[in-house]
């Protein structure tokens, strides 16, 4: 139901891209704190609302400013690459901002032998350094959501529905994707499955991509993964944004979002170069 009063649904990059586009005065982000603040890093004259602002992210919270800063400190002229799943602050520290969705693109395009270091997600990392056949310093970090999923899972769906294509976002484990037939962002998977020929498909990311799934492709069967954390199906914080609370915030304008200008400016640096390509 929040899908489908959204004027936009899509990836981290497309939300991104639609944010820096946008002419509107207002925006309302109906997801997690940091793509609130990624809009608002893109938009500092716009007002920003998020109906929830306790809708945090794992991969966000568990990497603090300040605990990266000194993290980089052993790590001297080194590139930083920091997912987008990461605080204003941890976009500000940071040389390029990727998603999913660019991340290969992006780091291919830097030398062979320029020193990075990549954060927060340390899934994602090992995707991109085995896919290239990179190096990088990766910081400790996960997706709850993704993490918690196993191979044993995957292999268990796969003999009940011996037809279907395994399709994981590179958020989940090493040994999960090494199972997989398509690894990519939610876009991406989105387009594989359009250009698909199969039928049944088991799904390795959170839920919240079934509803486009099944809207785009009727006819098609998606297999959901339990991704379960602490008994919760999926990501709670994004789960925190309903018509209730969306309602209210168009209302009232608010919860805003602000951020210190500086600190914006920082940020916007190395969106900005993600944007480039």
């Amino acid at each position: 139901e929040v899908q489908d009063v959204a004027d936009f649904v899509g990836d981290s990059l497309a939300l991104s891209q639609k944010a820096a586009a946008t002419d509107a005065d207002i925006i309302l982000f109906a997801g997690v704190h940091f793509m609130a603040e990624t809009a608002k890093i893109l938009n500092p004259q716009k007002k920003v609302l998020i109906p929830d602002l306790d809708a945090g992210c794992c991969l966000a919270d568990d990497c603090s400013a300040e605990r990266f800063a000194d993290f980089l400190k052993d790590y001297p002229n080194h590139t930083i690459l920091s997912y987008i799943n990461c605080s204003a602050g941890v976009k500000a520290l940071s040389d390029i901002i990727v998603t999913s969705g660019n991340a290969l693109k992006i780091v291919k395009s830097l030398p062979e032998n320029e020193k990075i270091v990549f954060a927060p997600d340390k899934n994602l990392g090992h995707y991109i350094c085995q896919t290239l056949g990179r190096e990088m310093v990766l910081w400790d970090g996960v997706c709850h959501v993704h993490d918690r999923i196993k191979p044993e899972q995957i292999a268990s769906l796969r003999n009940e529905y011996p037809d279907a294509q395994v399709i994981a976002h590179p958020e989940c484990r090493s040994e999960v994707l090494a199972l997989a037939n398509f690894v990519g962002s939610t876009a991406a998977m989105l387009k594989h499955v359009a250009q698909s020929q199969d039928k049944t498909f088991i799904v390795v990311t959170e839920r919240g991509i079934l509803y486009e799934l099944t809207k785009q492709n009727p006819g098609k069967i998606f297999i959901p993964v339990n991704a379960s954390v602490n008994g919760f199906d999926g990501c709670r914080s994004m789960k925190l944004n309903n018509l209730d609370n969306i309602y209210q915030a168009l209302v009232t304008e608010q919860p805003e979002l602000i951020l210190d200008d500086e600190l914006s400016r920082k940020a916007k640096k190395a969106i900005d170069r993600m944007l480039s390509y």
